[in-house]
């Protein structure tokens, strides 16, 4: 088993470059993981890597906080029920063509969606889409598997995973004790859900702490 990231990675890019030389069609590549496991790092790695490829986060269909305040939710933002799942679908559906297709990205600095934020232009033949729960094996969550050409998933074990979470928020603005509450009663929850309840992936990474 390969542990060095960067042996890793390099892997990957040849995994993924093998597959889009047997099809025209564009692939759309999964990376899941637990929250603050280096999802979008390694999305936006592989989109500089990688030649006519672009990336997508589900971070930018959160609901917004107005309606999770409304719903009862706000304690729980990141958990799977805060998101907009089924527009997501929407827009896999449309990326499956070749078409240019303005998408949504997420400030966490506002904490809010940001819509038609940037392009993925039309000759972009791949798309690294990355999110907490692309693999989760619920209702609706478990559907999204039918857009996947190759899914990755990266483990980290939990103490690394809250030291990362802890400086996340701190980073936000939390103190460390505001940090510690929202760790243990959101971010750690959802991330057993993660781990514990996912369709397994054709690809493994390994994070280090």
């Amino acid at each position: 088993m390969v542990t060095n990231w960067e042996d890793q990675v390099d892997g990957l890019v040849d995994d993924i470059e093998t597959m889009r030389k047997h099809t025209t069609h564009r692939k759309i590549i999964a990376v899941a993981g637990p929250p603050a496991s280096g999802k979008t790092t390694l999305a936006q790695t592989l989109a500089d890597r990688l030649n006519n490829c672009s990336y997508l986060s589900l971070d930018g269909f959160h609901l917004d906080n107005s309606i999770l305040t409304e719903r009862g939710l706000r304690n729980r933002k990141g958990s799977p029920e805060t998101f907009d799942v089924n527009g997501f679908a929407d827009l896999l559906r449309r990326l499956e063509k070749k078409e240019e297709i303005y998408v949504p990205a997420f400030d966490r600095d506002t904490e809010r969606a940001i819509n038609c934020a940037y392009p993925i232009p039309y000759h972009d033949d791949l798309v690294i889409v990355e999110g907490n729960y692309l693999l989760l094996d619920e209702p609706i969550w478990r559907d999204l598997s039918d857009y996947w050409n190759l899914t990755v998933f990266l483990e980290l074990d939990l103490r690394s995973l809250k030291r990362r979470l802890t400086k996340r928020w701190i980073a936000q603005g939390f103190d460390e004790q505001e940090a510690e509450v929202w760790i243990e009663t959101n971010d750690l929850p959802n991330a057993h859900r993660v781990l514990r309840n996912r369709i397994p992936e054709d690809i493994t990474l390994y994070v280090r702490g």
